[in-house]
This record gives C-alpha cells, structure tokens and sequence, in this order.
C-alpha cells in the first residue's frame, strides 16, 4: 500500500551513491532506509551505485513488496586499499547519459562524493536534472590516519567544490550544517537520522550469548560495534576498558565489526571477543545482550551506532559531538565527555564499571529516548526537501 497522499505527485528519484546493503556501513545504512522509506509512499527509485563484487549482477530489478518499482544500474568500480569492503565508483558520465535520456529523473540525490558522484553531478547540469548531495562522510578528516594529513584541506576544497554544484547539501546536525556555512558550503540543510527500535530493542537480550562469552548474570558487557579501523580510535576503547576491569573484574570487551584494524586489535588483545561483522537480529541481539557502549570516534559526521544502542538499551560513553552531542541529555540519557578528551574519557568509562544502579538508569532513559527517533520523521524531511529543491513541492 502506498503511503504517498493521493493529492501529491509521485517523483522519480535518482540515486547515485557507492555504498548499498548489504554493504554493512552507516551510509549504506542510512541510504537503504531512505530508498526503502521513499519506496513505500509510492515514487518511483532509480539507483546506481559500483558492482559489489564478483557474483553483484543485479540490473533493472523491481521489489514486488512496493507499489514503486526499484531499478538498479551497476556501474565500474575500484577497490580503496584503505577500505576494501568498499568498492569506488568510477565516472560514469556516458552510461549516466543515455540512462538519463531514456529515463529522465525528477530529481537526483548523489550521496556519495567520489569520481561516480562526481560524473553524475556534472551530467545532472547537462540535462537540468535538480541535484541534491549528502554529507555523509568526514573524508578530510580520515586523511591523518592514514598518513596522508597532508591531503586533508586539497580534500576538503574538493568536497566543497562538489557539494556547491548541487542545489543543496544535506547533513545530519546542526552543527554540521553551521562548521559547513562557515566553511563556504552554500545550501546546507539538516536531515537527521532515526532508528528501527523495533528491531533494536532490550527485549532481543540472549542469555545464552551472555553465557557463551562468559559472563553471569550480575556482570557487565562493554560492547563496541563498528568498523576496526584507524579513524575509529579503538585504542581508546580498550585503555578505558583496561580502567574498567581494573575497578571491577567482572567485565568482558566484546567487539563487534571487522576491517584493517583487526589483526593489530587481535594480536595484543587476546581476552577481548571477537564476533565479527553481524547484521539484523544478529546484531540486534549482539547490542542487547551488552550494558555498556563505548564510542571512542572522533571522525563521525552522525554515529548511527549510537542510537542503534541507545535503542537496544545501553549506557552510552561517548564524545561529546555528533549523534551523541544532538540526542544524548548528559548524566541522564548517557556519559558524555569533551571531544578529544581521552583521559576523561577512560576516568568517565571507569566510574561506570562501579554502579551497576546507574548503568540501568541510564539503560532505561536511552531506550525511552530512542523509541521517539523514528525512521518516518526522516522520510518526511527528506521528501519535503526533494520537492522543494526539484520544484514539484
């Protein structure tokens, strides 16, 4: 059933973007919630996006569940050495082309920043096709944890060079959108994010996962989940677990996410579990069978970890920025400390390892807060601001 209103036109909406579930990243995430939600109220989706991999032959598919078809058009990729989950788009002006000719979208939302998104914006302008971006990503940022500081302003003159040849930029703070205009980003406007609390949810807690990873009844679970690299600040997360065992012993650091950093992790860290990448009630069940959440990042333009825990029913540590700074109320719904501040970090995680009393206070106040932070309000947001920007509002 369509949840488009019956007065509303339906739209044709383009999407160009190199990550996609099954892809497992808060991208993919958050663009397959946005395809998914736009879908069911009716339009019409068209989406391209790099092969994923040898056996990746999906072309021209429609999804029977919706009223909406979805159409998929594979195009050239490459492999980042720094993310090899990943593949990069390569340009793909003249596909783009005759795609687009053929089946003009109304509007074009191009969430991702590399040489395919970049193809597709300067097509866009040929055809006057209105193109919206998306944020999504802190690239700049991620430049000094690979040795490559040196890059981090040519990056992010290019990503501005980028974004201003759109109608406009989404990202999802406030904060974000204020560093953006005062960094000569025109046309920022906010599109938050929201999470499935119905998949996320205490009541998915395992015992017998519990049990499998050791630990009773009474003792606590600190659990990260993300990707195991560089730009994540996963040192951090184990010195602050290292505080916590130091105050209370009954503790296990489970780990959940896989990526470059694995081997380094697993090499020195041989009484921390491992459990890899997991996805839907997997993961769900990985989340609520944990108390404690440590979010030690500091690269983050939103952190859907964080309301993914918050909807599981977890304490929350985390910096204050980003998803944590926009949804958390400090000492209430989770601990928040300054960003960049490790040591207050470690002192904030350690004091928690002692009140089990607090720990499910603040278990309670996430999961009541998260439960508000549906998908539907993003969807609404994000059709709004298609209509607006494509003039079919």
């Amino acid at each position: 059933m369509s949840l488009a209103p019956a007065n509303r036109t339906r739209l044709h909406l383009g999407v160009v973007t190199e990550t996609y579930p099954p892809e497992v990243n808060g991208v993919a995430m958050t663009i397959g919630r946005l395809v998914d939600e736009m879908s069911r109220r009716g339009h019409r989706i068209q989406l391209v996006r790099p092969r994923q991999g040898q056996g990746d032959t999906v072309a021209d598919a429609l999804d029977d569940e919706f009223d909406a078809p979805l159409s998929t058009t594979l195009v050239s990729g490459v492999t980042m050495p720094w993310y090899r989950e990943l593949r990069l788009g390569l340009p793909a002006g003249l596909r783009l082309r005759q795609l687009w000719r053929r089946e003009r979208p109304d509007v074009l939302y191009v969430a991702t920043e590399g040489l395919l998104g970049w193809s597709a914006i300067r097509e866009a302008a040929r055809q006057n096709i209105p193109v919206i971006s998306g944020f999504h990503t802190n690239f700049h940022s991620y430049s000094r944890h690979y040795q490559i500081g040196f890059l981090q302003r040519p990056i992010y003159d290019y990503l501005r060079r980028l974004h201003n040849r759109t109608a406009c930029t989404l990202v999802p703070t406030e904060v974000q959108r204020k560093s953006l205009l005062a960094d000569r980003f025109r046309n920022v406007e906010v599109l938050g994010r929201g999470v499935d609390s119905r998949l996320f949810t205490p009541a998915r807690r395992n015992e017998d996962l519990r049990r499998a990873w050791g630990l009773g009844r009474r003792d606590l679970a600190v659990i990260y989940v993300g990707r195991l690299a560089a730009e994540k600040n996963l040192p951090l997360a184990v010195h602050a677990f290292r505080a916590m065992r130091e105050r209370n012993p009954n503790l296990r650091l489970i780990i959940v996410g896989d990526g470059p950093f694995y081997e380094d992790l697993y090499g020195n860290e041989r009484d921390v579990i491992f459990c890899g990448v997991q996805t839907g009630v997997a993961l769900a069940e990985h989340y609520a069978s944990a108390d404690i959440f440590l979010f030690p990042s500091e690269t983050e333009t939103f952190g859907n970890v964080t309301l993914e825990a918050m909807a599981s029913g977890l304490a929350v540590v985390a910096f204050d920025y980003a998803a944590a700074h926009m949804h958390i109320d400090p000492k209430q719904e989770g601990l928040l400390v300054p960003l960049g501040d490790h040591a207050a970090f470690i002192a904030t995680a350690a004091a928690l390892a002692t009140q089990p009393e607090r720990v499910e206070q603040l278990r309670f106040a996430a999961r009541r807060k998260a439960q508000r932070l549906d998908w539907q309000g993003v969807a609404d947001r994000f059709e709004w601001l298609l209509r607006t920007y494509s003039g079919r509002a």
